[in-house]
């Protein structure tokens, strides 16, 4: 951290799985981390006492990326607790509610899942960098934003069609954003987890397990959020000043193709 103090970091979606792995991950680095959910406070005491535990200095703002006025919400908070924003971390993000065939998509379905994974993210991302803009560079640049995408912007799920073409398409925004910033000084790159170990997977357990038992992971195990949140935490930092618009898999291999 420079002498000036510690950096601020918002990452939403950091109630629980990789965006609290990622939360806590910023927080041991040293950032002071505001954390975006939807759910009431009272609901995450014993995660967020954790933090406190670590000596990590929080705050939570409860709501949705998909609204504006928490989005705004979110900014405003952040920016009058701690002063700027020096990350964002876009973590927040759903799936369908329900694993539906490609011909038996709803349109209601395709408006939740892309609406709050690639709209929230977009304009959240617009809002933020604003204010990085705006605010005096303290720090080696103006700032970092990471997105965390999915091996689901390549690989086909034909169940769930909406998600993929939602996380496709959060890796044009980590390249729109990436082309855009690089002149303010500000890095924007993207991390995409494989298979996990989350409330998001859980469904499918047995289906994942099957798939690592059969070897289609090289490093055969189940990804774990920590994974994720390291990755995430060297985008974030200060050893990540020359690489913009660039994305890394966290996925056990799975991206490699083999014979």
């Amino acid at each position: 951290m420079a002498a000036e103090g510690k950096k601020t970091a918002i990452v939403t979606g950091a109630s629980r799985g990789i965006g609290y792995a990622i939360a806590k991950r910023l927080g041991m680095d040293g950032c002071r981390v505001v954390i975006l959910a939807t759910g009431d406070i009272s609901r995450y005491q014993e995660s967020f006492r954790e933090l406190t535990e670590l000596g990590i200095e929080w705050h939570y703002v409860q709501g949705s990326i998909d609204s504006k006025e928490r989005r705004e919400t979110l900014v405003k908070e952040t920016v009058e607790r701690f002063g700027r924003i020096d990350i964002l971390v876009n973590n927040a993000g759903v799936a369908p509610k329900e694993r539906k065939d490609l011909l038996e998509m709803s349109e209601e379905s395709f408006d939740r899942v892309v609406g709050i994974n690639t709209k929230g993210t977009l304009f959240l991302t617009q809002l933020v960098a604003k204010q990085m803009i705006s605010q005096p560079q303290i720090f080696a640049n103006k700032g970092h934003i990471v997105n965390v995408g999915s091996c689901s912007a390549e690989v086909s799920s034909v169940s769930r069609g909406e998600y993929c073409i939602s996380k496709a398409a959060v890796s044009m925004v980590t390249t729109l954003f990436a082309d855009r910033l690089a002149a303010e000084g500000i890095v924007v790159n993207e991390v995409r987890p494989g298979v996990i170990a989350t409330d998001m997977t859980s469904v499918v357990t047995e289906k994942y397990d099957k798939m690592i038992a059969d070897g289609v992971f090289p490093i055969a195990r189940w990804g774990r959020p920590e994974d994720v949140a390291e990755m995430v935490g060297l985008f974030c930092s200060d050893k990540v000043l020359y690489t913009t618009g660039n994305y890394v898999d966290v996925d056990g291999g799975f991206h490699i193709k083999r014979l």
